[in-house]
């Protein structure tokens, strides 16, 4: 089976899902959005589009004309039930292909921390992230979607990951970050980090603490969500 992977910046990869998705049969297949062009094959033929997460806005258009092309393409592969998941800015291009407005939220979202989960989210793979840590990091934030069912949220966001039908899972959060390589992220974030006036070393010491129990918890909710795809297919 084929994995597209669509990735807007080298240091947020599939991270600890790389393995997992091994595991489970695919094949990993990275493209580089803004210089990779996609054809409406490479939507439609793979067995799972993972859209990755960056540093823009799903509404930034005028300024990167290419995510219409990838709003479009994920609209697709949503109304013909083909497996995606997003994360992140994946996840605000999931909520904008569905309709759904997306929008700076009241404040930065970053570090560790667990999500709550609705009824739904208890229900669903997400369970495994009960009370674990995941990383948040994002500006933004959507409104639900027509037709999707809210999984979890956190005080500062409340629409933190949604399911659209049983093919179909938006996070805004990171559980796929291995804390073991975080030093990416804190080199690559390094600006918005110091804007925010947040503490590199502080960051990079809460990611050792917590790397295994994330990990863990990540590789879990990734397998049995892929369990789940292959018992609906």
């Amino acid at each position: 089976m084929k994995c597209l992977a669509l990735r807007h910046v080298g240091f947020e990869d599939l991270g600890i899902f790389d393995t997992v998705l091994k595991q489970h049969g695919y094949a990993i297949e990275y493209r580089q959005a803004g210089i990779d062009r996609l054809s409406a094959g490479d939507w439609l033929d793979s067995d799972l589009v993972v859209v990755l997460g960056g540093p823009i806005g799903a509404y930034e258009q005028e300024h990167y004309p290419w995510l219409g092309g990838e709003i479009e393409g994920v609209a697709q592969r949503l109304a013909k039930g083909l497996p995606t998941l997003g994360i992140c800015l994946g996840a605000q291009i999931m909520a904008t292909a569905l309709g759904a407005r997306v929008y700076p939220g009241k404040a930065k979202e970053i570090g560790w921390g667990a999500v709550t989960l609705t009824p739904a989210g208890a229900r669903s793979s997400l369970s495994a992230l009960q009370g674990a840590p995941v990383l948040h990091w994002h500006g933004d934030t959507f409104d639900l979607p027509a037709g999707a069912h809210l999984l979890a949220s956190t005080e500062l966001t409340p629409h933190q990951a949604f399911a659209y039908g049983n093919h179909a899972l938006a996070l805004q959060f990171h559980p796929e970050v291995d804390g073991r390589r975080i030093e990416t992220w804190l080199i690559g974030h390094s600006c918005e980090l110091q804007h925010a006036g947040l503490s590199v070393t502080g960051l990079r010491a809460a990611s050792s603490r917590v790397a295994d129990e994330a990990a863990q918890a990540g590789t879990r909710m990734l397998a049995s969500w892929l369990e789940q795809l292959g018992a609906a297919g």
